[in-house]
């Protein structure tokens, strides 16, 4: 049975979490909406994160957005996080060898986000959105993570909601679990246009020391530069590059096993 206080936290966490691949703005009655939650609890929970600085309330509008105290947290989470640090510099190396944008990503609860990117210097380049979560299934960044899910976990995310981003998203789950057989099998994910239109990436997958897949590395840019077989032939840099972080991290090297 769950606690009235874990229950509490847990809707807290849901409210701060509606923020970041939502609207950047919620009044009371949308958010409530959202939670399926009364408007009396959300605006008690609401005006408890105002008095602590995590959301602030546009006196106009009577629309809370995140506060000082949230993007204090955010920073301090990105400057502690091991994953950017010993990344960013790799990074910097992929995007040099490429010439195009390189990004990173973390795996969080329902998606990932990406943590960091290093631009391209092309005056035609792509950059990505830090912070928002996405989906696993659609894009190469989240495909690399997705594939090498614990198969419940895997399957869990087959089975939900698989939102159709693109014209070019996949969300038929056997053709994912298809692709995701593949991105096992070559240790990277090709991507044309999935998450974003006019946009290829190829990406491959990070592991921790316990070899549990954490995050992802990618190459990106616009898909007429990044052709399938430019994507091709940078997938044996992009892989080497995450196993490079992954040894960094702990992990022995290479692929895990299923």
């Amino acid at each position: 049975m769950v606690s009235d206080g874990t229950e509490g936290a847990g809707r807290v966490a849901d409210v701060l979490l509606r923020f970041v691949d939502g609207p950047q703005s919620w009044g009371v009655s949308a958010m409530a909406r959202e939670l399926d939650l009364s408007k009396a609890v959300v605006h008690r929970i609401m005006r408890s994160l105002v008095d602590r600085g995590m959301l602030t309330i546009d006196a106009t509008s009577r629309t809370y957005q995140l506060g000082p105290a949230a993007a204090a947290i955010g920073a301090r989470a990105l400057r502690d996080s091991k994953l950017r640090r010993v990344s960013l510099p790799l990074l910097r190396e992929l995007q040099t060898t490429t010439g195009e944008t390189t990004t990173l990503s973390a795996r969080v609860h329902r998606g990932r986000v990406y943590l960091d990117q290093v631009v391209s210097t092309h005056e035609i380049n792509m950059t990505v959105e830090l912070g928002r979560r996405f989906p696993l299934h659609a894009g190469g960044s989240g495909r690399a993570i997705l594939a090498f899910l614990p198969p419940d976990e895997r399957e869990a995310v087959l089975h939900g909601e698989l939102p159709t981003l693109t014209s070019a998203t996949t969300v038929d789950p056997e053709r994912l679990r298809g692709l995701l057989v593949e991105t096992r099998r070559v240790g990277v994910a090709d991507s044309g246009g999935e998450r974003q239109p006019g946009a290829g990436s190829v990406a491959a997958p990070i592991f921790d020391l316990d070899g549990q897949v954490v995050g992802s590395i990618s190459v990106c840019g616009p898909i007429h530069r990044l052709t399938p077989d430019v994507r091709h032939g940078y997938g044996a840099r992009v892989a080497e590059t995450a196993d490079r972080i992954s040894r960094a991290l702990g992990w022995r090297g290479g692929l895990p096993p299923e």
